[in-house]
């Protein structure tokens, strides 16, 4: 008889083969006479939907039908893999075959996929359980030893665990998206108001972010700072509050900083005339310990802060590292420590590191530093795995963000047994006029200690690799003192005041998330805790898991909830919208990270038997009720509405306020508080109400393509509903030229400059055209949220360049100043030549210049209507949208290449996406993992590339 196991995904099976004896490939599995190895590709099964329950009563989003509360959760197989899920049905109905063995990721994830295969199969088989925290051949073979390999009964927390995290999600998601989508957006199609167990509270972390931003109210303080000079050098003071008190309630407090400024400047009188300050100062020695082992969420908030990585694509390359690689061992960890029988393991690790590190690894072993630690090896410290670090297993071709990852850990796990790195801590005081105590810092490394592991030989070299990230989080501005110069005993404990300064200064709003900080928030269940003992004591209580945390991100981005604005990310009006009506209904529940992050704490200790499913599930079941309850039953009583100041034009009576519109007494006009992804003011309403106008504004969201675009606002008789008005968009698209007034004409010309709504247009006589005129130029009188004033329009017509216009914002929302360029009938951009850059000796260094694409042996195809004065080219690898750039070269705006995962890209196929956003579902992508998925290529928001949109399920 045999053992079937069954892996998750192809790469893993042929990884087991090989370690388990060379077992040969027969057709779709590998078999021999002890084994019959065959693997998923990521999940084949999955809980069936309610139109799969009953498609006459749950086929169409009715409230009615709410909420839907299965008495027993039914599986189906997924679609596209079901080819998969039926070929290892067979292979569990053999009668060859007496065990199956779980070889899938050990993880939650892991343990769902093979229970729902096990589970739709109908299999009576006894099951067992291979748990691998490396790949390599001696890991694998060590995790199928009979003495290893754990039994169902061990197994049944975490799989229980699984279910309910399965389960938990579809009821809560399913049932508050479908009450909450119908609430809010009613039968307006394609508006889906997507929450999840997850997700949700999230998302309210970043909105409550936002919002204390957009509330904050600055103070002004001032600091004053004094330089001194002694016979060794100068040094700088910055002056200390007498009498000082740390105030809980005040966190903007510091000792530096003077609330009134005459208080300041009667400081600053006291230093005039710069006269002598007496010098007295305290040394002491300090250390600094080395941090701890990466776990996953350590791992990607580093990476985000050094490298810029995203959260997936972090763990997409410890994945790599992992599977494919075999460099490190389980990714998918939250813990930092190790078995405490993991020292001789350790031992042979470092003396298999190559490369600039062999050196700090020999060291460690010829000097004994591996040793018990518990700050290293602790078993409590560890549920189903331990830190990640590297096998020890033989350096392979990595490419350059793979390698600088693996270094990230490789580097980590040979500091961590270092011993703590040794200063010398000085506190200067310098007293001016026997009363003002300016103080100065300054640390000297005597001991690197485990900083030499990363290069580190004195205190004042910058690095913010070595430091664990979170401190860095919380603050930013912290920096290494420099060296002081000496005092002597010339000085006579004495310095000269060479001069001091007032420095005006304001307050500042917390900073936006960025991934790796929200990694930190959502850890520790929106608590951002500095430090790292109490960070590990939260971890139980976080939100999601480390193997989810990323795909949570980046599934509130995809739903159009967040955005990334470079490494920041920022909610939009639609989540803003979501909290907003989740509060109003008392829907709270979905919103609170503590809550959500205790029901996470209870399935960890459901992995562990501490917990009972039924319960749990009850929880869950209470609170899905609650939710579509709340959100059934809720009604919007106007009487409650705000009254505001703004006077309708239809009724003139003030118009009221309510959760998503202002709208007039009597109910002729609404105007939406967000308009086609833009949140609109009550200013700008009280404008628009006004004038009948307003604009151009920017910021409106395609929800076609997701660009940002301006537009006009203008109130507008309702040609559906008479006596009602409306709000709608103007493009100035649609203009009549010849009902244009102009602003300017042109001397030489006769041509005249007229303001359209969104663009100043040139026109001239042409009793040919319609209304007998004809367009010969136009620029925008908005470009990238910079109004284009009138003046510099002229310019653009009569000289053929504006001035230089100042803080331009990016795509990625990032001030940068041009020149605007008329070139015939087009605008394009000419940038000033960038300030050089400069090295740490304060010279200019030289900056590296691309070479202009060569596109002359390119096939020319045609222009890009997504581009307006793009050529696309075909390329031997690549397909190429181009347009004219500085000095007639070629500027490449975007790239496309003709293989993506594994999949030919037909030309047809880019040529929609640049003409509709969108291409034609392609099949037969293959991921990473070797799983193949389906997708469209769309357009990605600033037009430079393609991405991924996956069909609904």
């Amino acid at each position: 008889m045999k053992s079937l196991i069954i892996a998750e995904k192809p790469s893993v099976a042929a990884d087991l083969a090989r370690a388990l004896g060379k077992v040969p490939k027969k057709g779709d599995h590998y078999e021999n006479d002890q084994y019959v190895i065959a693997s998923a590709v990521g999940h084949l099964v999955e809980l069936q939907m309610p139109e799969d329950i009953d498609k006459k009563k749950y086929g169409f989003w009715r409230l009615e039908t709410l909420p839907i509360i299965p008495n027993r959760f039914e599986l189906k197989p997924i679609d596209k893999t079901k080819d998969r899920f039926g070929a290892l049905k067979k292979l569990l109905a053999r009668k060859d075959i007496d065990e199956v063995i779980n070889a899938c990721d050990a993880g939650r994830e892991g343990e769902l996929i093979f229970t729902y295969i096990y589970q739709l199969a109908k299999s009576k088989l006894p099951v067992r359980r291979a748990w691998m925290q490396t790949m390599t051949p001696a890991g694998i073979r060590a995790a199928f030893e009979e003495n290893h390999l754990r039994t169902a009964g061990q197994m049944s927390g975490l799989a229980d665990a699984a279910r309910c995290r399965s389960e938990a999600d579809w009821l809560i998601g399913i049932n508050g998206t479908r009450a909450l989508t119908k609430r809010m957006f009613g039968k307006r199609a394609g508006n889906v108001a997507s929450v999840g167990r997850v997700q949700t509270p999230t998302l309210a972390l970043v909105v409550a972010r936002e919002l204390e931003i957009r509330n904050f109210v600055s103070r002004d303080y001032w600091r004053i700072t004094a330089q001194f000079g002694i016979a060794n050098g100068s040094y700088e003071g910055v002056y200390q509050r007498p009498g000082y008190k740390k105030n809980d309630a005040d966190p903007h407090d510091r000792i530096d900083r003077l609330w009134d400024k005459a208080d300041a400047e009667a400081v600053l009188a006291d230093c005039r005339g710069n006269p002598p300050a007496a010098v007295t100062e305290e040394k002491k020695a300090a250390t600094q310990i080395a941090p701890r082992l990466y776990d996953l969420t350590t791992l990607q908030r580093e990476a985000n802060n050094r490298l810029g990585l995203s959260a997936r694509r972090t763990l997409q390359i410890a994945q790599a590292l992992y599977e494919k690689h075999k460099m490190i061992t389980y990714p998918r960890t939250d813990s930092r420590a190790l078995p405490e029988d993991y020292i001789p393991t350790c031992k042979t690790t470092l003396q298999a590191l190559e490369g600039n590190l062999a050196p700090h690894a020999q060291k460690a072993l010829a000097e004994g530093y591996v040793r018990p630690n518990k700050r290293i090896f602790n078993n409590a410290q560890i549920s189903d795995h331990f830190a990640i670090i590297p096998t020890g297993s033989e350096y392979k071709n990595l490419d350059d963000m793979e390698a600088r990852v693996f270094d990230m850990i490789a580097r980590r796990f040979v500091a961590a047994f270092y011993p703590v790195a040794e200063y010398d801590v000085t506190t200067r005081i310098s007293t001016i006029a026997q009363k003002h105590n300016f103080k100065t810092e300054g640390k000297v490394l005597t001991n690197p200690g485990w900083l030499a592991v990363y290069g580190r030989t004195s205190i004042d070299e910058e690095n913010a690799s070595t430091s664990d990230s979170q401190s860095k989080i919380q603050n930013p501005k912290s920096k290494i003192a420099p060296p002081l110069p000496a005092l002597t005993p010339s000085d006579n404990n004495q310095a000269k005041t060479i001069s001091t300064q007032l420095h005006a200064e304001a307050t500042k709003p917390p900073p936006r998330y960025t991934e790796a900080t929200l990694l930190s928030a959502m850890e520790s269940a929106g608590k951002l805790v500095d430090d790292e003992d109490m960070a590990d004591a939260m971890k139980e209580r976080g939100l999601g898991t480390p193997a989810t945390r990323a795909d949570t991100i980046d599934g509130l981005i995809y739903q159009k909830y967040m955005e990334r604005n470079g490494r920041e990310l920022s909610p939009t009006p639609k989540a803003e919208g979501l909290l907003e009506f989740l509060s109003v209904v008392g829907a709270e529940a979905l919103t609170k990270p503590d809550m959500t992050g205790e029901w996470e704490y209870k399935l960890r200790l459901m992995e562990h038997n501490n917990y009972t499913r039924d319960k749990f599930m009850r929880e869950i079941v209470d609170v899905t009720k609650g939710v579509v309850e709340r959100t059934k039953n809720f009604e919007e009583d106007e009487t409650t509405a705000r009254v505001t100041d703004i006077i309708s034009p239809t009724d003139n009576q003030p118009m009221k306020e309510t959760l998503r519109a202002y709208k007039s007494q009597d109910g002729a006009l609404a105007i939406y508080k967000v308009i086609t992804g833009r949140k609109i003011e009550e200013d700008e309403i009280r404008q628009l109400v006004a004038a009948g106008e307003i604009g151009p504004l920017d910021g409106f969201v395609s929800p076609r393509t997701g660009n940002r675009f301006p537009s006009k606002l203008r109130i507008i008789d309702d040609p559906k509903n008479e006596g009602q008005k409306k709000v709608e968009l103007d493009f100035g698209n649609k203009v009549d030229l010849s009902a244009l007034t102009p602003v300017w004409t042109d001397p030489k010309t006769g041509e005249e400059l007229c303001e359209a709504p969104t663009n100043y247009i040139l026109r001239r006589r042409n009793e040919k055209a319609d209304g007998g005129w004809e367009q010969t130029f136009s620029v925008g009188r908005l470009m990238c949220q910079k109004p284009i004033e009138l003046d510099q329009a002229i310019k653009l017509v009569t000289e053929g360049k504006t001035d230089l216009i100042q803080a331009f914002i990016s795509k990625r929302g990032r001030p940068f100043d041009a020149y605007l360029l008329r070139k015939g009938a087009r605008i394009a951009w000419e940038f000033p030549p960038r300030a050089p850059k400069v090295g740490k000796d304060g010279k200019p260094v030289a900056r590296k210049t691309k070479a202009a694409p060569d596109l002359t042996k390119a096939t020319k195809i045609g222009d890009s209507k997504a581009h307006e004065g793009g050529t696309l080219y075909e390329t031997a690898d690549s397909y190429i949208v181009a347009k004219p750039g500085a000095n007639d070269e070629p500027r490449i705006v975007f790239e496309c290449k003709k293989s993506i995962c594994q999949k030919d890209i037909a030309l047809n196929d880019v040529q929609q996406m640049l003409a509709d956003g969108k291409s034609p579902l392609i099949e037969g992508f293959v991921s990473k993992r070797g799983s193949q998925f389906n997708a469209y290529l769309v357009l990605s928001k600033d037009k430079k590339k393609a991405d991924f949109e996956f069909p609904p399920r």
